[in-house]
Protein backbone atom coordinates (compact mmCIF):
# COMPACT_ATOMS: atom_id res chain seq x y z
CA UNK A 1 0.00 0.00 0.00
CA UNK A 2 1.31 3.47 -0.80
CA UNK A 3 2.11 5.64 2.16
CA UNK A 4 -0.43 8.27 3.08
CA UNK A 5 0.68 11.86 2.36
CA UNK A 6 -0.75 14.77 4.26
CA UNK A 7 -1.78 17.94 2.49
CA UNK A 8 -0.06 20.05 5.16
CA UNK A 9 3.53 19.19 5.73
CA UNK A 10 3.54 19.36 9.50
CA UNK A 11 6.24 17.69 11.59
CA UNK A 12 5.51 14.02 12.19
CA UNK A 13 4.25 12.84 15.58
CA UNK A 14 7.23 10.46 15.57
CA UNK A 15 10.68 11.63 14.55
CA UNK A 16 11.79 8.18 13.33
CA UNK A 17 8.57 7.07 11.61
CA UNK A 18 9.91 7.68 8.10
CA UNK A 19 12.97 5.54 8.83
CA UNK A 20 11.53 2.59 10.72
CA UNK A 21 8.55 1.94 8.45
CA UNK A 22 6.55 0.48 11.33
CA UNK A 23 3.73 3.03 11.52
CA UNK A 24 2.77 4.12 8.04
CA UNK A 25 -0.29 6.06 9.27
CA UNK A 26 1.16 7.75 12.36
CA UNK A 27 0.15 11.21 11.10
CA UNK A 28 -3.26 10.19 9.75
CA UNK A 29 -6.33 10.87 11.95
CA UNK A 30 -7.62 7.56 13.28
CA UNK A 31 -11.07 7.82 11.71
CA UNK A 32 -9.43 8.35 8.31
CA UNK A 33 -7.29 5.24 8.84
CA UNK A 34 -10.41 3.17 9.42
CA UNK A 35 -12.04 4.55 6.26
CA UNK A 36 -8.97 3.64 4.18
CA UNK A 37 -8.83 0.13 5.61
CA UNK A 38 -12.55 -0.42 5.08
CA UNK A 39 -12.20 0.59 1.44
CA UNK A 40 -9.27 -1.74 0.91
CA UNK A 41 -11.12 -4.72 2.38
CA UNK A 42 -14.21 -3.96 0.30
CA UNK A 43 -12.14 -3.58 -2.87
CA UNK A 44 -10.56 -6.98 -2.37
CA UNK A 45 -13.35 -8.97 -0.77
CA UNK A 46 -16.82 -7.55 -1.42
CA UNK A 47 -17.15 -9.78 -4.48
CA UNK A 48 -17.13 -12.83 -2.20
CA UNK A 49 -19.74 -11.76 0.35
CA UNK A 50 -21.01 -9.08 2.68
CA UNK A 51 -18.31 -6.93 4.32
CA UNK A 52 -19.31 -5.52 7.69
CA UNK A 53 -17.98 -2.16 9.03
CA UNK A 54 -14.47 -2.35 10.45
CA UNK A 55 -14.19 -2.54 14.24
CA UNK A 56 -11.72 0.06 15.51
CA UNK A 57 -10.24 0.90 18.91
CA UNK A 58 -11.45 3.47 21.43
CA UNK A 59 -7.84 4.11 22.54
CA UNK A 60 -5.55 3.18 19.65
CA UNK A 61 -2.16 4.16 21.15
CA UNK A 62 0.35 2.05 23.14
CA UNK A 63 -1.47 -1.18 22.35
CA UNK A 64 1.52 -3.43 21.60
CA UNK A 65 2.08 -5.76 24.56
CA UNK A 66 5.16 -7.32 22.93
CA UNK A 67 8.10 -4.97 22.41
CA UNK A 68 11.36 -5.91 20.70
CA UNK A 69 14.51 -3.77 20.78
CA UNK A 70 17.79 -4.31 18.94
CA UNK A 71 20.99 -3.28 20.74
CA UNK A 72 24.01 -1.85 18.96
CA UNK A 73 27.01 0.42 19.50
CA UNK A 74 27.28 3.77 17.77
CA UNK A 75 30.61 5.62 17.73
CA UNK A 76 30.35 8.90 19.61
CA UNK A 77 27.09 7.83 21.21
CA UNK A 78 27.79 4.51 22.87
CA UNK A 79 25.14 1.81 23.34
CA UNK A 80 21.90 2.40 21.47
CA UNK A 81 18.64 0.48 21.32
CA UNK A 82 15.88 0.63 18.77
CA UNK A 83 14.60 -1.11 15.69
CA UNK A 84 15.95 -2.07 12.31
CA UNK A 85 15.35 0.41 9.54
CA UNK A 86 12.86 -1.03 7.07
CA UNK A 87 14.46 -3.68 4.81
CA UNK A 88 17.91 -3.20 6.42
CA UNK A 89 19.89 -4.18 9.50
CA UNK A 90 20.74 -0.57 10.25
CA UNK A 91 19.58 0.15 13.82
CA UNK A 92 17.43 3.27 14.29
CA UNK A 93 17.70 4.55 17.92
CA UNK A 94 14.29 4.74 19.62
CA UNK A 95 13.56 6.37 22.97
CA UNK A 96 9.85 5.59 22.98
CA UNK A 97 7.13 4.48 20.60
CA UNK A 98 3.52 5.62 20.37
CA UNK A 99 2.39 2.07 19.56
CA UNK A 100 4.32 0.17 22.22
CA UNK A 101 3.46 -0.47 25.86
CA UNK A 102 4.96 2.44 27.81
CA UNK A 103 6.23 0.32 30.70
CA UNK A 104 8.00 -2.01 28.26
CA UNK A 105 9.75 0.98 26.67
CA UNK A 106 10.87 2.22 30.07
CA UNK A 107 12.35 -1.19 30.92
CA UNK A 108 14.30 -1.25 27.66
CA UNK A 109 15.78 2.18 28.40
CA UNK A 110 16.79 0.97 31.87
CA UNK A 111 18.50 -2.09 30.38
CA UNK A 112 20.38 0.16 27.99
CA UNK A 113 21.57 2.32 30.91
CA UNK A 114 22.57 -0.73 32.96
CA UNK A 115 24.45 -2.23 30.01
CA UNK A 116 26.62 0.89 29.97
CA UNK A 117 27.15 0.77 33.75
CA UNK A 118 28.09 -2.93 33.68
CA UNK A 119 30.28 -2.41 30.61
CA UNK A 120 28.35 -5.02 28.62
CA UNK A 121 29.33 -5.01 24.97
CA UNK A 122 26.63 -5.15 22.32
CA UNK A 123 26.74 -7.83 19.65
CA UNK A 124 28.36 -6.95 16.32
CA UNK A 125 26.67 -8.75 13.40
CA UNK A 126 29.71 -8.29 11.16
CA UNK A 127 32.34 -9.72 13.52
CA UNK A 128 30.18 -12.02 15.66
CA UNK A 129 31.67 -10.52 18.86
CA UNK A 130 29.80 -8.97 21.75
CA UNK A 131 27.11 -10.11 24.18
CA UNK A 132 23.81 -8.18 24.15
CA UNK A 133 21.85 -8.63 20.90
CA UNK A 134 18.16 -8.01 21.60
CA UNK A 135 15.69 -7.41 24.41
CA UNK A 136 12.13 -8.69 24.26
CA UNK A 137 9.53 -7.46 26.75
CA UNK A 138 6.06 -9.03 27.02
CA UNK A 139 3.34 -7.48 29.18
CA UNK A 140 0.17 -9.23 30.29
CA UNK A 141 -2.62 -6.80 29.41
CA UNK A 142 -5.04 -8.05 32.07
CA UNK A 143 -2.58 -9.35 34.68
CA UNK A 144 0.18 -6.73 34.42
CA UNK A 145 2.80 -9.49 34.58
CA UNK A 146 6.00 -8.66 32.72
CA UNK A 147 8.58 -10.92 31.10
CA UNK A 148 12.00 -9.68 30.01
CA UNK A 149 13.99 -11.79 27.56
CA UNK A 150 17.67 -10.91 27.20
CA UNK A 151 18.96 -12.31 23.90
CA UNK A 152 22.71 -12.83 24.24
CA UNK A 153 25.44 -13.97 21.88
CA UNK A 154 26.92 -16.21 24.58
CA UNK A 155 25.76 -18.19 27.62
CA UNK A 156 28.47 -16.47 29.71
CA UNK A 157 26.84 -13.46 31.39
CA UNK A 158 29.27 -11.65 33.73
CA UNK A 159 27.72 -10.07 36.87
CA UNK A 160 24.40 -11.71 36.01
CA UNK A 161 23.02 -11.67 39.55
CA UNK A 162 23.95 -8.04 40.14
CA UNK A 163 22.47 -7.02 36.78
CA UNK A 164 19.17 -8.74 37.58
CA UNK A 165 19.13 -7.25 41.07
CA UNK A 166 19.61 -3.72 39.75
CA UNK A 167 17.01 -4.13 37.01
CA UNK A 168 14.41 -5.44 39.48
CA UNK A 169 15.12 -2.54 41.84
CA UNK A 170 14.35 -0.13 39.01
CA UNK A 171 11.29 -2.14 37.91
CA UNK A 172 9.85 -4.31 40.71
CA UNK A 173 6.85 -5.02 38.46
CA UNK A 174 9.00 -7.44 36.39
CA UNK A 175 7.85 -10.97 37.18
CA UNK A 176 10.36 -13.04 35.22
CA UNK A 177 13.65 -12.66 33.33
CA UNK A 178 14.91 -15.20 30.80
CA UNK A 179 18.26 -15.39 29.01
CA UNK A 180 17.98 -16.64 25.45
CA UNK A 181 21.27 -17.61 23.78
CA UNK A 182 21.57 -16.94 20.07
CA UNK A 183 25.21 -17.44 19.03
CA UNK A 184 24.50 -17.93 15.34
CA UNK A 185 24.97 -15.37 12.59
CA UNK A 186 21.31 -15.24 11.67
CA UNK A 187 18.51 -12.74 11.26
CA UNK A 188 16.40 -14.79 13.66
CA UNK A 189 15.96 -12.98 16.98
CA UNK A 190 15.65 -15.95 19.36
CA UNK A 191 18.00 -18.90 19.68
CA UNK A 192 17.21 -22.41 20.93
CA UNK A 193 18.82 -22.33 24.37
CA UNK A 194 17.06 -20.62 27.30
CA UNK A 195 17.86 -20.09 30.97
CA UNK A 196 15.44 -18.66 33.51
CA UNK A 197 17.38 -16.30 35.79
CA UNK A 198 14.47 -14.74 37.67
CA UNK A 199 10.88 -15.84 38.28
CA UNK A 200 9.02 -18.70 36.59
CA UNK A 201 10.19 -18.22 33.02
CA UNK A 202 6.73 -17.32 31.73
CA UNK A 203 3.89 -14.89 32.36
CA UNK A 204 0.14 -15.36 32.31
CA UNK A 205 -2.58 -13.23 30.79
CA UNK A 206 -6.36 -13.42 30.66
CA UNK A 207 -8.12 -13.39 27.30
CA UNK A 208 -11.83 -14.02 26.68
CA UNK A 209 -12.17 -15.24 30.26
CA UNK A 210 -9.36 -17.82 29.91
CA UNK A 211 -5.91 -17.77 31.49
CA UNK A 212 -2.98 -18.31 29.12
CA UNK A 213 0.64 -19.17 29.83
CA UNK A 214 2.99 -17.15 27.62
CA UNK A 215 6.56 -18.37 27.17
CA UNK A 216 9.36 -16.43 25.39
CA UNK A 217 8.63 -18.15 22.07
CA UNK A 218 4.84 -18.35 22.38
CA UNK A 219 2.75 -16.74 19.68
CA UNK A 220 0.33 -14.37 21.40
CA UNK A 221 -1.46 -11.52 19.66
CA UNK A 222 0.19 -8.16 20.40
CA UNK A 223 -3.10 -6.27 20.81
CA UNK A 224 -5.11 -7.96 23.57
CA UNK A 225 -8.04 -5.52 23.41
CA UNK A 226 -8.75 -6.16 19.74
CA UNK A 227 -7.89 -9.86 20.01
CA UNK A 228 -10.83 -10.35 22.37
CA UNK A 229 -13.10 -8.69 19.81
CA UNK A 230 -11.64 -10.74 16.97
CA UNK A 231 -12.00 -14.07 18.78
CA UNK A 232 -15.49 -13.29 20.03
CA UNK A 233 -16.52 -12.56 16.44
CA UNK A 234 -14.86 -15.80 15.28
CA UNK A 235 -16.73 -17.87 17.87
CA UNK A 236 -19.96 -16.05 17.00
CA UNK A 237 -19.43 -16.97 13.33
CA UNK A 238 -18.90 -20.63 14.29
CA UNK A 239 -22.59 -20.83 15.30
CA UNK A 240 -21.86 -23.31 18.09
CA UNK A 241 -24.69 -25.03 19.96
CA UNK A 242 -22.64 -27.12 22.39
CA UNK A 243 -22.59 -30.33 20.34
CA UNK A 244 -20.14 -29.58 17.52
CA UNK A 245 -16.71 -31.06 16.92
CA UNK A 246 -14.33 -28.19 16.19
CA UNK A 247 -10.82 -28.19 14.75
CA UNK A 248 -8.53 -25.24 15.46
CA UNK A 249 -5.82 -25.38 12.80
CA UNK A 250 -2.64 -23.37 13.44
CA UNK A 251 -3.80 -23.37 17.09
CA UNK A 252 -0.64 -21.96 18.72
CA UNK A 253 -0.98 -21.93 22.50
CA UNK A 254 -4.70 -22.71 22.21
CA UNK A 255 -6.22 -19.23 22.43
CA UNK A 256 -9.01 -19.77 19.90
CA UNK A 257 -9.57 -23.43 20.80
CA UNK A 258 -10.01 -22.72 24.50
CA UNK A 259 -12.16 -19.66 23.79
CA UNK A 260 -14.52 -21.86 21.74
CA UNK A 261 -14.40 -24.90 24.05
CA UNK A 262 -17.12 -23.64 26.36
CA UNK A 263 -19.63 -23.57 23.51
CA UNK A 264 -18.58 -26.73 21.64
CA UNK A 265 -18.90 -30.45 22.23
CA UNK A 266 -15.25 -31.21 21.46
CA UNK A 267 -12.30 -29.09 20.32
CA UNK A 268 -9.20 -30.42 18.58
CA UNK A 269 -6.17 -28.14 18.24
CA UNK A 270 -3.32 -28.89 15.86
CA UNK A 271 -0.03 -27.03 15.69
CA UNK A 272 3.40 -27.81 14.24
CA UNK A 273 5.38 -25.98 16.95
CA UNK A 274 6.06 -28.44 19.78
CA UNK A 275 6.59 -25.72 22.42
CA UNK A 276 3.26 -24.11 21.55
CA UNK A 277 1.44 -27.45 21.86
CA UNK A 278 2.98 -27.97 25.29
CA UNK A 279 1.72 -24.54 26.36
CA UNK A 280 -1.74 -25.28 24.90
CA UNK A 281 -2.01 -28.49 26.94
CA UNK A 282 -0.94 -26.58 30.06
CA UNK A 283 -3.46 -23.82 29.31
CA UNK A 284 -6.28 -26.36 29.01
CA UNK A 285 -5.29 -27.79 32.38
CA UNK A 286 -5.11 -24.37 34.06
CA UNK A 287 -8.55 -23.45 32.73
CA UNK A 288 -9.98 -26.88 33.65
CA UNK A 289 -11.08 -27.43 30.06
CA UNK A 290 -11.67 -31.15 29.57
CA UNK A 291 -13.12 -31.20 26.06
CA UNK A 292 -10.01 -29.94 24.23
CA UNK A 293 -7.16 -32.08 22.88
CA UNK A 294 -4.00 -30.76 21.24
CA UNK A 295 -1.75 -32.47 18.71
CA UNK A 296 1.69 -31.65 17.32
CA UNK A 297 1.35 -32.13 13.57
CA UNK A 298 1.09 -30.36 10.24
CA UNK A 299 -2.49 -29.06 10.12
CA UNK A 300 -3.16 -30.13 6.53
CA UNK A 301 -1.77 -33.62 7.07
CA UNK A 302 -3.73 -33.97 10.30
CA UNK A 303 -7.03 -32.95 8.68
CA UNK A 304 -6.48 -35.35 5.80
CA UNK A 305 -5.94 -38.14 8.33
CA UNK A 306 -9.21 -37.18 10.01
CA UNK A 307 -10.97 -37.28 6.64
CA UNK A 308 -9.49 -40.69 5.78
CA UNK A 309 -10.67 -41.98 9.15
CA UNK A 310 -14.14 -40.61 8.27
CA UNK A 311 -14.20 -38.42 11.37
CA UNK A 312 -17.01 -35.86 11.38
CA UNK A 313 -15.94 -32.25 11.95
CA UNK A 314 -18.50 -29.46 12.06
CA UNK A 315 -16.34 -26.33 12.22
CA UNK A 316 -12.73 -25.51 11.33
CA UNK A 317 -11.00 -22.38 12.58
CA UNK A 318 -8.02 -21.43 10.44
CA UNK A 319 -5.60 -18.62 11.29
CA UNK A 320 -2.69 -18.85 8.83
CA UNK A 321 0.33 -16.50 8.59
CA UNK A 322 0.40 -13.41 6.34
CA UNK A 323 1.34 -15.57 3.37
CA UNK A 324 -2.07 -17.21 3.68
CA UNK A 325 -2.93 -20.87 3.51
CA UNK A 326 -1.52 -23.48 1.13
CA UNK A 327 -3.35 -25.45 -1.55
CA UNK A 328 -2.39 -28.64 0.32
CA UNK A 329 -4.12 -27.37 3.47
CA UNK A 330 -7.21 -26.21 1.59
CA UNK A 331 -7.45 -29.51 -0.30
CA UNK A 332 -7.35 -31.30 3.07
CA UNK A 333 -10.06 -28.93 4.31
CA UNK A 334 -12.23 -29.78 1.30
CA UNK A 335 -11.73 -33.49 1.98
CA UNK A 336 -12.77 -33.04 5.61
CA UNK A 337 -15.96 -31.20 4.57
CA UNK A 338 -16.81 -29.21 7.72
CA UNK A 339 -20.15 -27.42 7.61
CA UNK A 340 -18.53 -24.08 8.47
CA UNK A 341 -15.06 -22.59 8.16
CA UNK A 342 -14.01 -19.52 10.15
CA UNK A 343 -10.99 -17.97 8.44
CA UNK A 344 -9.04 -15.42 10.49
CA UNK A 345 -6.74 -13.47 8.20
CA UNK A 346 -4.01 -10.89 8.75
CA UNK A 347 -3.71 -10.14 5.02
CA UNK A 348 -6.80 -9.39 2.90
CA UNK A 349 -4.84 -10.01 -0.33
CA UNK A 350 -3.97 -13.61 0.52
CA UNK A 351 -7.45 -14.05 2.00
CA UNK A 352 -8.93 -13.08 -1.39
CA UNK A 353 -6.64 -15.58 -3.13
CA UNK A 354 -7.63 -18.40 -0.75
CA UNK A 355 -11.34 -17.60 -1.00
CA UNK A 356 -11.07 -17.98 -4.77
CA UNK A 357 -9.71 -21.47 -4.24
CA UNK A 358 -12.38 -22.47 -1.72
CA UNK A 359 -15.05 -21.02 -4.03
CA UNK A 360 -13.85 -23.31 -6.83
CA UNK A 361 -12.61 -20.46 -8.99
CA UNK A 362 -11.74 -21.56 -12.53
CA UNK A 363 -8.18 -20.38 -12.09
CA UNK A 364 -7.55 -23.76 -10.47
CA UNK A 365 -8.33 -25.41 -13.80
CA UNK A 366 -5.65 -23.34 -15.52
CA UNK A 367 -3.09 -24.49 -12.96
CA UNK A 368 -4.06 -28.08 -13.60
CA UNK A 369 -3.57 -28.03 -17.38
CA UNK A 370 -0.46 -25.84 -17.45
CA UNK A 371 2.42 -27.46 -19.24
CA UNK A 372 0.34 -30.04 -21.20
CA UNK A 373 1.68 -30.37 -24.74
CA UNK A 374 -0.43 -33.20 -26.09
CA UNK A 375 -3.98 -32.32 -27.15
CA UNK A 376 -5.43 -35.62 -25.99
CA UNK A 377 -3.67 -35.30 -22.63
CA UNK A 378 -5.09 -31.80 -22.29
CA UNK A 379 -8.64 -33.00 -23.04
CA UNK A 380 -8.27 -35.89 -20.60
CA UNK A 381 -6.95 -33.55 -17.91
CA UNK A 382 -9.87 -31.17 -18.46
CA UNK A 383 -12.35 -34.06 -18.16
CA UNK A 384 -10.70 -35.13 -14.89
CA UNK A 385 -10.76 -31.58 -13.56
CA UNK A 386 -14.42 -31.19 -14.48
CA UNK A 387 -15.28 -34.42 -12.69
CA UNK A 388 -13.19 -33.40 -9.69
CA UNK A 389 -14.87 -29.97 -9.57
CA UNK A 390 -18.35 -31.48 -9.77
CA UNK A 391 -17.59 -33.86 -6.92
CA UNK A 392 -15.80 -31.24 -4.88
CA UNK A 393 -17.56 -29.73 -1.87
CA UNK A 394 -17.06 -25.98 -2.19
CA UNK A 395 -17.72 -23.07 0.15
CA UNK A 396 -19.50 -19.76 -0.10
CA UNK A 397 -18.70 -16.67 1.95
CA UNK A 398 -21.50 -15.48 4.21
CA UNK A 399 -19.89 -12.51 5.93
CA UNK A 400 -16.57 -10.77 6.54
CA UNK A 401 -15.75 -8.47 9.46
CA UNK A 402 -12.52 -6.41 9.40
CA UNK A 403 -10.93 -5.71 12.79
CA UNK A 404 -8.27 -3.03 13.26
CA UNK A 405 -5.66 -4.99 15.21
CA UNK A 406 -2.79 -2.68 14.28
CA UNK A 407 -3.77 1.01 14.40
CA UNK A 408 -1.42 3.48 12.67
CA UNK A 409 -0.10 0.72 10.37
CA UNK A 410 -1.38 -0.53 7.03
CA UNK A 411 -2.02 -4.03 8.38
CA UNK A 412 -5.60 -5.27 8.43
CA UNK A 413 -7.12 -8.29 10.19
CA UNK A 414 -10.42 -9.84 9.14
CA UNK A 415 -12.58 -12.76 10.18
CA UNK A 416 -14.58 -14.53 7.51
CA UNK A 417 -17.41 -17.06 7.74
CA UNK A 418 -17.66 -19.67 5.00
CA UNK A 419 -20.47 -22.20 4.75
CA UNK A 420 -20.35 -25.43 2.79
CA UNK A 421 -22.58 -25.50 -0.27
CA UNK A 422 -25.84 -27.43 0.18
CA UNK A 423 -25.46 -27.22 3.94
Amino acid sequence: MTEYKHKDRKPSRCEVSKKCGGCQYIDVPYDEQLVKKQRQVERLLKGFGKVRPIIGMDQPLHYRNKVHAVFDFRKGRGIISGIYQERTHNVIPVEGCLLEDEKADQIILSIRSLAKSFKIKTYDEDTGYGLLRHVLVRVGHATGQIMVVLVLGSSIFPSKKNFVSELCKLHPEITTIVVNVNNRRTSMVLGDKEQVIYGKGYIEDILCGRTFKISPKSFYQVNAVQTEILYQKAVEYARLSGKETVVDAYCGIGTIALTAAGQAGKVIGVELNRDAVRDAVANARVNQVKNADFYQNDAGRFMRQLAEAQEKVDVVFMDPPRSGSTEEFMDALLCLRPARVVYISCNPETLARDLQYLNGNKQQEKRGVKGRINGEERRESQRNLKEKRENRILYRVEEITPVDMFPFTDNIEAVCLLRRNNC
